[in-house]
């Protein structure tokens, strides 16, 4: 337990919430230089599988620090899903994927997992202090910075001073509390049941949703499978049913037995914890707030369809981590952090909308809603061309429409690829060590992927990575050449992936946000970097130039 003298009195960072978008950004700014403190009142990690499933992106960013190896070798892969109406198949979807991909789609994986392999990127990063079973309390923001009170398990009360705060403590923020801000949207009223039990099975690891089964009539049903032969179940109870009966246990395992006989899993099964959820469609307007920052639930609540919550989550930590961090290093104005705000934001309110849909369909709010939902199901058992319409929707990276580090390019350069605002895309690559993905190269720094198979960068182009600035602030040069041999400045696009998905010609040249965003792209850049350099400024400086 930690003693008042080993409580710092000043930190640059403090996160409230050691959850796995606290922790997260914990490793991702350690991995950029910033010290930080964690406060969480919970004693260890969570309890329960809550949010189990981790899109690509998600696994994108956990590799930024070094925490995907031990994700994917101890998660379920999967790439699609199947949905039944009343017994009968209306649906087998099947998410785009390839093999030689860095990672699956998803990845099925109990939240614990990915709290403790955050918190060991962090801890071996160094730079983050832990504090488990460590209540805020309190939160007063300063000119400087922000003053936050804290309670440990002894009951003693500690305080801490910050350059920034950053709220990733959950749907029922305090830090949100003592600021005096209130989520906006609505919240449905179905309820499901969570429960994870613990079965030995043989079945394929896919999405399998079960609409109005004989099994739980008039009730939807959604089961995934995770390691240690682990099933999350999640059931639709009835509007009149009180939801604290419907997780009493006596309630429960009779529910799960017999959709378990209904599918064929015979196997001995046990409890291993029950929830109650429902669909929230909440944010707030900004996340930002002088000082104080938020991210994860604190600032949003999504619906679980779609799984859109912790991923969610895990790309605000993605996005806020190289801007706090070149702010809080004295690169960048305070302005860079409304970036942050406007694109998640923004990336919350899509989110909300798809979510919202999956919602009504999933648990129709009303009775003409339930209506529609049925005679679409029924269509489908007879009609292949329907079933588009009942795909779920799964989890992608939102396009950030509009943000001001988005750089213009002019009207006809590019007829394909990714603009500004759009997540680069991935494609295999040789590199120095061999076999590898270009979405690895991210994470650190910005990066200037050169299309060129000329075997010298030009020196107009080699001044730019040679700024002088280091660590988030660098700018990393990287030829991608189509053939030849790799080096430790060029990788070789011996597929053609990345030079088609680029839309790439002899000369072109895209700029990559440390946070694998698309920030700009232009064509003969060599000629005229000064455009490269006027983007790099408008980050720099905070102001759009």
């Amino acid at each position: 337990m930690a003693t008042a003298s080993s409580i710092p009195l000043k930190v640059p960072v403090v996160i409230a919430g050691g959850g796995p978008v606290g922790l997260s950004l914990a490793a991702l700014l350690a991995h950029h230089g910033v010290a930080c403190l964690v406060l969480e009142a919970d004693a260890s990690y969570c309890e329960g599988s809550r949010a189990i499933c981790i899109a690509r992106r998600s696994q994108e960013i956990l590799g930024w620090v070094g925490a995907d190896r031990p994700l994917v070798d101890k998660g379920l892969s999967w790439v699609g899903g199947r949905s039944y109406f009343q017994g009968t198949e209306v649906l087998h979807f099947k998410m785009p994927s390839e093999p030689s991909e860095r990672f699956a789609p998803m990845l099925n994986i109990q939240q614990y997992y990915i709290e403790q392999y955050a918190h060991a990127a962090a801890a071996r990063i160094g730079g983050v202090d832990v504090r488990w079973s460590a209540r805020v309390t309190t939160v007063r923001a300063q000119a400087d910075g922000v003053d936050v009170d804290f309670e440990t398990a002894d009951g003693v009360t500690h305080s801490v001073h910050t350059d920034w705060l950053v709220a990733c403590d959950g749907g029922r923020s305090t830090v949100r509390e003592q600021l005096g801000l209130q989520l906006e949207g609505m919240q449905y009223e179905g309820r499901y049941v969570i429960v994870d039990i613990e079965q030995d099975t043989r079945r394929a690891v896919e999405r399998l949703a079960w609409f109005d089964p004989p099994s739980n009539p008039g009730s939807t049903i959604l089961m995934h499978r995770q390691p240690d032969n682990v099933w999350r179940i999640d059931y639709q109870v009835a509007d009149h049913e009180d939801p604290v009966e419907a997780v009493k246990p006596e309630n429960v395992l009779p529910r799960v037995q017999a959709h378990l006989d209904m599918i064929g899993e015979t196997a001995p099964w046990k409890p291993l914890w029950i929830s109650i959820y429902n669909a929230k469609c909440l944010t707030l307007p900004s996340y930002r707030h002088g000082r104080v920052l938020f991210a994860g639930d604190a600032a949003h609540l999504v619906p679980i369809f779609g799984v859109r919550g912790l991923n969610s989550g895990l790309d605000d930590a993605g996005n806020l981590a190289w801007k706090l961090a070149l702010v809080q290093q004295g690169h960048a104005r305070e302005a860079l952090l409304d970036s942050y705000s406007m694109e998640r934001v923004l990336a919350t309110r899509e989110n909300i909308a798809y979510g919202a849909k999956s919602t009504e369909f999933m648990a129709p709010p009303h009775h003409g809603f339930a209506l529609m939902r049925e005679a679409a199901l029924r269509l489908a058992t007879v009609a292949p061309g329907v079933r588009p319409l009942i795909n779920p929707r799964q989890s992608a990276p939102i396009e950030y429409a509009g943000s001001p580090l988005n750089q213009p390019e002019r009207d006809g350069a590019f007829t394909g690829g990714a603009h500004a605002g759009l997540p680069a895309p991935e494609a295999s690559l040789q590199t120095l060590q061999g076999p590898g993905h270009l979405t690895a190269l991210f994470g650190t720094c910005f990066v200037a992927l050169y299309f060129s198979n000329e075997p010298d960068v030009p020196a107009t182009l080699q001044q730019l990575a040679g700024s002088g600035r280091a660590g988030v602030a660098a700018l990393r040069l990287l030829r991608v050449a189509a053939r030849g041999a790799a080096n430790a400045d060029t990788v070789v696009d011996a597929l053609g992936q990345a030079w088609q998905r680029y839309d790439a010609a002899e000369g072109t040249l895209y700029l990559i946000r440390p946070d694998g965003y698309v920030m700009g792209r232009w064509r003969d850049a060599a000629a005229s970097p000064a455009p490269i350099t006027a983007a790099l400024a408008c980050v720099f400086s905070g102001e759009r130039t």
